[in-house]
């Protein structure tokens, strides 16, 4: 709770994960900042996700799944769920009540739209100084851009992943929203710091973070410009060929060889240790100028064996991976291994496998995530626990309602 010291949290920290007693309000509502939240989650953080009355405009995307989506399901597990309409009274009431009992706070509004629901920085931190508060926004907080709504396929293609994933004529987008849950990382890192930089100064403090900056930190290996270079730079990140996904007899495999060890465990094990040997390829650099000659010889030795087969033959003397469905991870032996996998249940989608903790910590890691939560799935309990009467929950419950008729 706030307010108080890790200090007198030891006892919870020893049975929970190392964020044990930290508590979150999520108002976020996508990836980025949802996600963000659930890692904290998986470290032991007390997530309240605070929805509008409509719900995350997640829950409404394209999904297979009856009752809920998969995308809400997938960011937001671990979490409590609450409704309230932060456009009425009560409802900002509800927040700010939620707020004094707060560590962190996490949103994804346009930075105009804190101030004018009375939720800025400011506002809340006179309420709680420990409050650490969290804003993701598509492009920071000043210049021309900072009141425009970012999403991350916008900001894949303003940033040039596009133009690397596919060609300056024949631009791609990466599926799988890779800035959303970048920046994702980057909040949960950030909120991290900043509950220790707390104990020491006793003052919670404002983060900011970008799809922007996330995007651009995704490529720091090539956002380089030296003095004297032209516009047009090749970015020397593309190692040649041979690193890539080649056809085999059946289904296509993914190599990486680019040390010196791997380069010739590849050449011996199929068969083309001239190959190896030839001084015009023992280097990445050489062998990327040299590509249009390696290639087809190498293709034409995986078209020995299928996919599969060669992972076998080069085990792990060569990285690499068949091709397939991510439907083939939840019966993984590696993944297993890791314990990733976990049988959630969900109020109105049932039971499903999905991820758990993607971090690992051997002391302290507290209980496995729950599942996602339903919308305003934990309303009542929470607002109780704070203290909350019977008569504050229905005008809680009615202001949501009348805000969802008005949606509708």
């Amino acid at each position: 709770m706030a307010g108080s010291s890790w200090d007198h949290k030891d006892e919870v920290s020893c049975n929970g994960g190392p964020l044990a007693g930290v508590r979150v309000l999520d108002l976020s509502a996508y990836i980025a900042g949802p996600y963000g939240c659930s890692l904290l989650a998986d470290q032991g953080a007390e997530v309240i996700k605070i929805e509008p009355p409509w719900g995350d405009n997640l829950r409404n995307y394209p999904s297979t799944l009856r009752g809920d989506s998969r995308a809400f399901l997938g960011v937001n597990r671990g979490k409590s769920g609450v409704v309230l309409d932060l456009k009425s009274p009560v409802g900002i009431q509800a927040l700010l009540s939620l707020v004094e009992t707060a560590d962190v706070l996490v949103h994804n509004f346009r930075p105009a739209v804190p101030s004018r629901l009375g939720i800025d920085y400011d506002t809340l931190k006179a309420r709680n100084p420990r409050l650490i508060y969290c804003a993701l926004t598509g492009y920071g907080e000043s210049g021309p851009l900072k009141n425009s709504a970012g999403y991350d396929q916008v900001l894949q293609t303003m940033t040039g992943i596009c133009t690397f994933q596919g060609a300056p004529s024949e631009p791609a987008i990466v599926y799988g929203s890779v800035v959303d849950y970048y920046a994702s990382a980057l909040v949960a890192g950030s909120v991290a710091s900043a509950l220790y930089q707390r104990e020491r100064t006793q003052l919670g403090q404002y983060i900011g973070v970008s799809l922007l900056g996330a995007a651009l930190a995704m490529q720091s290996a090539r956002f380089i410009w030296a003095d004297g270079e032209d516009r047009n730079v090749w970015r020397d990140m593309r190692s040649g060929g041979i690193t890539g996904l080649h056809p085999t007899r059946e289904g296509s495999l993914y190599l990486s060889a680019n040390t010196p060890h791997f380069w010739n465990a590849l050449c011996e094990l199929t068969g083309l240790d001239e190959m190896g040997k030839n001084e015009r390829y023992d280097s990445v650099k050489k062998r990327a100028e040299h590509e249009d000659e390696i290639v087809p010889v190498l293709r034409r030795a995986l078209q020995a064996y299928t996919a599969v087969e060669w992972k076998e033959i080069f085990a792990d003397r060569v990285p690499c991976a068949p091709v397939q469905p991510i439907e083939d991870m939840f019966d993984d032996p590696q993944v297993i291994s890791q314990d990733l996998i976990k049988t959630y249940t969900h109020p109105t989608v049932g039971r499903y496998r999905g991820l758990t903790r993607p971090v690992h910590f051997k002391e302290y890691t507290g209980p496995a995530p729950a599942a996602a939560p339903a919308l305003g799935q934990h309303t009542d309990q929470i607002f109780r626990e704070i203290g909350w009467s019977e008569q504050e929950l229905e005008e809680l419950r009615a202001a949501s309602e009348l805000a969802r008729e008005r949606k509708v």
